[in-house]
């Protein structure tokens, strides 16, 4: 085992190709060592199924792995998404748990298909799943990114940003919404795997009213206030609600990888925290 290098930054956000990343777990940590960083949190979509690969990565690299995950939830008819940090990946109940939730997230899938060919565009989940060019494994999941990718390949949108802007985003022609669990729930299951509950991401939702009820309900360990679609206001007002509620400020780039030749959401290391956040998070789950 190597000691942790690097410059003292984390990025706690990050995806694999075992939800809708596009690199393994391994391409994840040496794209952060190549970056410089000393930390890399793993948060695949309802999935942790890439984080043993990541760890042992980490090992040799002497890049420290946080074992992480985002759980889909929604609340007022918006989708919020929670992020878990330090919890026991190979939890049964917790396993058992993100099940149910892939089966909510294949039905969501289907149901975009659907609109899609009832605008038009002939696409299959068989489609999809061969644009990944390798068998999709158990506890892998398709997401909206694997969706847009068959967009682009067949001629429907000019790109992923184009593809979700104009169809698969929030309120856009072809967004599908499934009931979920609530927010709340998804920090309990955080917990009760030994992990720290964060709001990710909170600039997405453009509903603070929406946010602090969150805060107030679920009494989560920290909020996402650094995110690549978060701008300096944005930083500046969830650094204030962090301190407000007494939760930590965590941060990541949400990275999921290069596709057509443009990173989404941000390149790995462009928003990070120290790595004593890392500290800071496992100590609330004492």
């Amino acid at each position: 085992m190597r000691s942790i290098e690097g410059n003292g930054k984390c990025d706690l956000h990050t995806h694999t190709r075992a939800s809708d990343g596009m690199n393994s777990p391994t391409e994840n940590v040496l794209l952060a060592k190549d970056k410089g960083l000393s930390g890399i949190a793993i948060t695949d979509h309802d999935t942790v199924a890439g984080v043993a690969e990541a760890l042992e990565a980490g090992l040799e690299a002497g890049i420290l792995v946080v074992p992480g995950i985002e759980i889909s939830t929604s609340a007022e008819g918006k989708d919020i998404h929670i992020l878990g940090y330090g919890l026991n990946f190979t939890d049964q109940l917790l396993l058992e748990r993100l099940d149910q939730l892939r089966t909510t997230r294949e039905s969501r899938n289907e149901m975009i298909l659907a609109k899609l060919r009832g605008l038009g565009m002939s696409i299959t989940l068989q489609e999809v799943k061969d644009g990944l060019g390798r068998p999709l494994l158990p506890d892998e999941s398709i997401g909206r990114p694997h969706i847009a990718d068959a967009m682009v390949r067949k001629g429907y949108a000019d790109n992923l940003r184009d593809a979700f802007n104009r169809f698969l985003g929030e309120g856009q022609l072809a967004y599908a919404s499934v009931p979920r669990i609530a927010p709340e729930e998804a920090m309990m299951w955080i917990r009760d795997a030994g992990g720290a509950p964060v709001l990710a991401h909170p600039g997405l939702y453009g509903d603070d009213n929406l946010v602090r009820k969150i805060m107030e309900n679920g009494k989560p360990s920290g909020i996402e206030v650094y995110h690549s679609d978060h701008g300096p206001k944005e930083e500046m007002r969830y650094l204030e609600i962090a301190r407000e509620y007494g939760l930590i400020p965590t941060g990541g780039s949400d990275y999921h990888g290069v596709r057509q030749g443009v990173v989404f959401h941000g390149d790995i290391g462009s928003r990070y925290v120290p790595i004593e956040t890392v500290a800071q998070l496992k100590e609330t789950t004492n």
